[in-house]
């Protein structure tokens, strides 16, 4: 009864967020922060649906950028960031969780965490006066859009382009090994040192559906 009473109390955008961190830095020279985690909590007696958007989704990728939390629970969203050139040094981008009840599509609370790509953590960041920098923060951020995950591409996907060469040519080898004549076949016209005994066969069986494996999830 006391969840009922509360849910009609609930305005849009109005529901408090807990996200942790609240800003995200990216270092160039670490390949170890190139992947971060947002931790979501959810504090609440209800579940929350969740939706996490961005105003760079090229530059990024994001697992499971939706999804749902139980009550008195947390959720960990894993963000890697795909782009890291010189060019996007110091750029601050935005990510903007929404949350709302399973029931519901209205947006009930969101947060915004800020990302920033920096050449280095050595490197020390030159001192801007409070006034300017809340200038240039304001016309980085202003009238920024956020798309909708349909513009990621999910981390499974992007860690890899494709097979490598080297499984490919391995596949083709345990191919053509499976093609050749079994040893003691008689009415053949490939030279008796290219036959294979059946144990070859099977190792090359064996190899193969690995490789097959490989490549399916890549």
């Amino acid at each position: 009864m006391q969840k009922q009473s509360r849910q009609p109390d609930l305005v849009e955008g109005s529901l408090p967020v807990f996200v942790f961190p609240t800003e995200l830095v990216f270092y160039a020279d670490e390949q170890a922060s190139h992947k971060q985690v947002l931790t979501l909590y959810n504090p609440y007696e209800f579940a929350l649906k969740f939706k996490v958007l961005c105003t760079a989704p090229n530059k990024y990728a994001v697992v499971d950028a939706t999804g749902a939390v139980k009550p008195q629970c947390c959720v960990d969203i894993v963000i890697r960031h795909r782009d890291v050139r010189a060019c996007h040094y110091g750029v601050i981008d935005k990510f903007r969780l929404q949350v709302s009840e399973q029931s519901q599509r209205k947006a009930l609370g969101r947060k915004e965490v800020m990302a920033t790509l920096l050449p280095s953590a050595a490197q020390e960041q030159p001192q801007v006066r409070p006034q300017e920098e809340e200038c240039r923060m304001k016309e980085q951020l202003a009238d920024r859009v956020f798309f909708e995950q349909t513009a990621f591409q999910t981390e499974s996907r992007t860690a890899s382009g494709g097979p490598s060469l080297l499984t490919v040519l391995l596949g083709l080898v345990c191919m053509a090994a499976l093609m050749l004549p079994t040893l003691g076949e008689q009415e053949s016209t490939v030279p008796v040192y290219l036959h294979l005994s059946v144990n070859k066969k099977l190792v090359a069986a064996y190899v193969l559906g690995l490789l097959t494996m490989v490549i399916l999830r890549t």
